[in-house]
């Protein structure tokens, strides 16, 4: 007899959403994670209007503003020569702003939410390889620390479990759309490094870097280089985070007023769609999909893909659809909906510089206070990249910035 209904291997952002929701169709779920919570992970924290709506329907946005995060009001987006500034649009029932909590109270609120569903959770469990029987995945074989190895068996077993998915390895998910990484990102927390609300994106250069206003009156604050750069700064990365800043007199005395609470933490961005379902599993979140981190997508995309694959889990199991068609719409309408971003965060997260019509199409989004409003809301998910994009759109803007003269031109 089948132990559980489903089995989820990841427990943060995608997988305790996940189980959560399974649980509260009444489905037996069993929650597993090789980590404890709370614990930290790297990340950019930031959940846009549209994750912040996903939480308030499931009844947690009050919890996470409850620990007191700063809500985040304004995107900035500064290249040196001009910044565009704006306050994205809110998603329908979203509290009124962004916020960017720290993952030790984010990950344990979800992960408490799971075992309040009737999620069974498992922590410091180590997943060690897929119980699979003709052709078709059956359950998990683990151990918990300091324990016996056991397997546990499930209609379906879910990778929620990251970049490194143990689980997409297993099955053999094949990548599709992928751009090799771009850059490498590294993190710390700081105090005394204030935002006035704003998620901060700089470019200068080859050098890029981002804050985001956080918990307990830290800032987190990024820096990115190259991907070419990758090898020969990992030696030192603590000295060349912190010259990183140098690349700009503003942002450097800014990080010289304030104190690094936390060591410096920092991997690639690889970007890159898999294959996310097959006989008896799935894939969510980071193991299904990924892209740079530059424009902050991740939790939210795992909130949103969590609402799919259950709703698409629950009509194979309530018969409705096959589950190869439930899971296919799962994967396809996920591709629809954030492909235009991936790509999107792709050419930001390139260093080359821009070609002349985008440098001067930016200039004019930064000039015009109703262009820069939608430019924030497509970062922030409540405006489509398409429809900013859009011909119509971009004319308007265009013809704006010449009217006004604010057009930058090539030499």
């Amino acid at each position: 007899m089948t132990d559980y209904d489903v089995i989820v291997v990841g427990a943060r952002v995608a997988g305790s959403p996940t189980a959560m929701l399974l649980a509260r169709r009444g489905y037996r779920v069993l929650l597993v994670d090789r980590d404890t919570f709370p614990s930290d992970t790297i990340s950019s924290h930031l959940i846009h209007s549209p994750g912040m709506a996903a939480l308030q329907r499931w009844g947690l946005a009050d919890d996470v503003i409850a620990t007191g995060c700063p809500p985040v009001t304004t995107y900035r987006v500064d290249v040196g020569p001009f910044a565009i500034v704006g306050r994205p649009r809110l998603e329908e029932g979203a509290p009124g702003a962004a916020f960017g909590p720290r993952r030790l109270e984010l990950d344990l609120i979800l992960v408490a939410a799971a075992a309040g569903a009737g999620a069974e959770v498992r922590e410091s469990f180590t997943v060690d390889g897929l119980v699979v029987e003709d052709g078709t995945v059956r359950g998990i074989r683990g151990r918990t620390k300091g324990g016996g190895a056991v397997v546990e068996r499930a209609k379906v077993v879910i990778g929620a479990d990251g970049v490194n998915s143990i689980v997409a390895r297993a099955v053999g998910a094949a990548k599709y759309h992928e751009v090799p990484a771009l850059e490498a990102l590294y993190l710390a927390y700081w105090s005394g490094l204030p935002t006035d609300g704003e998620f901060q994106l700089y470019q200068r250069g080859d050098r890029g870097f981002g804050a985001v206003p956080t918990n307990d009156g830290l800032t987190v604050a990024l820096a990115t280089w190259p991907i070419w750069d990758f090898e020969a700064n990992r030696h030192d990365l603590l000295g060349n985070y912190l010259a990183a800043f140098e690349a700009d007199s503003g942002l450097a005395d800014r990080i010289a007023g304030a104190t690094r609470e936390t060591r410096v933490l920092g991997k690639a961005m690889h970007n890159f769609y898999r294959q996310s379902y097959g006989p008896g599993w799935a894939l969510v979140g980071d193991a299904g999909y990924h892209k740079d981190a530059v424009t902050a997508q991740g939790i939210t995309d795992a909130f949103r893909a969590a609402e799919s694959l259950a709703i698409a889990l629950d009509a194979a199991f309530g018969g409705r659809q096959p589950f190869d068609e439930a899971l296919a719409a799962y994967q396809d309408s996920r591709d629809q909906a954030t492909m235009p971003m991936f790509d999107l965060t792709c050419q930001l997260a390139n260093f080359e510089p821009p070609p002349d019509d985008q440098a001067q199409l930016m200039a004019a989004v930064a000039a015009d206070a109703r262009a820069s409003e939608d430019f924030a809301s497509m970062l922030g998910g409540t405006m489509p990249v398409p429809n900013f994009f859009a011909p119509a759109n971009l004319e308007r803007v265009l013809a704006g910035s010449i009217q006004d003269g604010a057009v930058i031109t090539s030499s």
